[in-house]
């Protein structure tokens, strides 16, 4: 069974300088197999997380989630990468991702390939196996003083996600933005072309109990 997940970037090029020693690097923006949506992955309080940080069509709704309260969130900035953690002695991540498309949790592991692709491969209740390969569209993220102490960070004005009307409207449009529009968006760094930011600050994240 193929892991359809929802997340994703706009397709940037530039990247080529990237080193051999940023292999093992899973931070930065990704393009999901499908291309509708980017996912931005970051270090935050020691684990990687990551979120939706564009969306081919703008204003989704996390209509499948189980939980009622839920269905109505935007899927912009929604977490897709939760809580992952390094394995001992080699370069992947463990923990859970969330399908939106099915509204629901998966037991996941993420392992960058080279500088510019990153496998991810999920399972449910251990068997019904599968996964995809996302291409990297962003250089991978610093640390940051925002990163290491996101957890007793205030939940800043423009950190959560946008409404959908906002987001739809800030959204970058499907097209390759200019070479050198990659490198002018910091870690934390908000606009109308990042309308998520740093996503270490994001109420989930920072708040999330370990």
């Amino acid at each position: 069974m193929r892991l359809a997940l929802y997340t994703g970037i706009l397709l940037a090029g530039g990247f080529t300088c990237l080193t051999p020693a940023l292999a093992a690097d899973p931070t930065g923006d990704w393009r999901v197999a499908d291309g509708v949506a980017n996912i931005r992955v970051a270090q935050c309080n020691g684990s990687m997380w990551g979120a939706v940080s564009w969306e081919k069509q703008p204003g989704g709704r996390d209509e499948n989630n189980p939980d009622v309260s839920k269905k109505n969130r935007p899927t912009l900035g929604i977490l897709t990468l939760i809580d992952m953690k390094k394995k001992s002695g080699v370069d992947q991540w463990e923990g859970q991702v969330y399908n939106a498309k099915d509204g629901q949790l998966y037991s996941a592991t993420i392992t960058p390939a080279g500088t510019d692709q990153l496998e991810i491969k999920g399972c449910v209740m251990g068997f019904l196996c599968g996964g995809e390969t996302w291409t990297r569209v962003g250089p991978p993220i610093p640390a940051s003083p925002a990163n290491t102490a996101a957890k007793g960070a205030p939940k800043t004005t423009g950190a959560a996600p946008k409404a959908a009307g906002t987001a739809g409207a800030a959204a970058p449009a499907p097209t390759a933005p200019p070479k050198n529009a990659a490198a002018a968006a910091k870690p934390g760094q908000k606009g109308p072309a990042d309308p998520v930011g740093d996503i270490c600050l994001l109420p989930e994240i920072a708040g999330f109990a370990h």
